[in-house]
């Protein structure tokens, strides 16, 4: 099936949430509720994501696509990184952590796309960055879909011009990191003065991301010419996802009023709850992957010890309306919402 005619099909998407949400329970909840369910491979091996697919297809479903971060972004100076373990020091002492090594790796890239292509899935889609059209090709003659995830409308063109069937417009109120293909680049435009623009740009399918949680957002998305729509925090707080419990307590926290953009976990920009890490950290350099690998140590010893004033709260700004319900509700409520607003599908 191509991917227009998919996306037709299958108009509600289930963001790939690197780190753990993005469980294979998930996404077969959300595809076999009609949506299209998204693995993460990010962060994973190529073993660990080999088995995750197989799970997924052990639950009979058929559908779905798997995310894979494209490595961008030169090395950081290494008078930059000691500075930043240095400042992390403090962190580490109150939960009697050690910061990790600023290690710098492309996240099993090769393996991955190895993988997929030896064991082919509907959807491949890419952040981060735009793969080479040979990587493209590869996916597409062994039967993949592909789709890049961009925050520009000339990210869009570069996307559709290397040969991508499809792209994903996230708009700055988007969860989690910033797509932005140069780690230096910033917020970005919201959704919908995005998505406009990147439907006019490209003859290719459009999904659009960033801050929808609803079936009203979604039918003002398809309105503006998106042909599906992609929900991260809205599926985090499903029992199906695997984000920390702490995590999901978190998004109906009063105590948490606000989402705000940081560097200070990952070295690249990214959307989560504002809470004291990011606040401590503002000036953290652009130093992706090696300040995700300094601070994970100290964000696992955090989430053990229940504080979320140290871990990496990834949420979009509608965090607020995220529910607990079952995943495939949570597909049918948006689906409900989309009708009444006009959506005929």
């Amino acid at each position: 099936m191509r991917l227009a005619e998919l996306l037709r099909e299958r108009w509600i998407v289930q963001a790939p949430m690197a780190g753990g949400a993005s469980t294979p329970d998930l996404v077969a909840a959300v595809s076999g509720a009609g949506g299209l369910g998204s693995l993460a491979a990010g962060y994973l091996s190529a073993d660990a994501l080999a088995e995750r697919i197989a799970a997924v297809r052990a639950s009979g479903t058929t559908a779905f696509g798997v995310n894979v971060f494209v490595p961008s972004g030169a090395p950081a100076a290494p008078e930059v990184l000691a500075a930043y373990r240095e400042e992390l020091g403090p962190e580490a002492g109150r939960h009697g952590a050690t910061v990790g090594e600023p290690v710098r790796d492309d996240d099993a890239w090769a393996a991955k796309i190895d993988l997929l292509a030896a064991d082919p899935v509907p959807v491949v889609s890419f952040t981060f960055g735009c793969p080479s059209a040979e990587v493209l090709d590869r996916l597409r003659a062994v039967g993949s879909a592909t789709v890049v995830t961009v925050t520009t409308v000339e990210e869009a063109r570069i996307a559709v011009e290397r040969g991508a069937d499809g792209v994903c417009a996230q708009g700055s109120e988007a969860g989690g990191h910033r797509a932005v293909f140069d780690p230096a680049g910033g917020g970005g435009s919201p959704l919908f003065a995005l998505l406009p623009e990147v439907a006019a740009a490209v003859d290719a399918p459009v999904i659009a991301a960033g801050g929808l949680m609803n079936g009203r957002d979604a039918a003002r998305a398809l309105e503006l010419g998106a042909t599906a729509v992609q929900l991260g925090t809205a599926f985090l707080r499903c029992p199906e996802s695997g984000a920390n419990p702490v995590h999901k307590a978190a998004l109906v926290d009063p105590a948490f009023t606000e989402t705000a953009l940081t560097r200070a976990f990952t070295g690249r920009p990214a959307r989560g709850l504002a809470n004291r890490f990011m606040w401590e950290h503002a000036q953290a350099p652009t130093a992706y992957p090696e300040v995700h690998h300094m601070t994970r140590p100290l964000r696992a010893a955090a989430a053990s010890a229940g504080d979320t004033g140290g871990m990496a709260l990834w949420a979009g700004d509608g965090f607020r309306s995220a529910s607990d319900a079952p995943a495939a509700e949570v597909v049918a409520r948006v689906r409900r919402e989309a009708a009444e607003a006009g959506v005929r599908r």
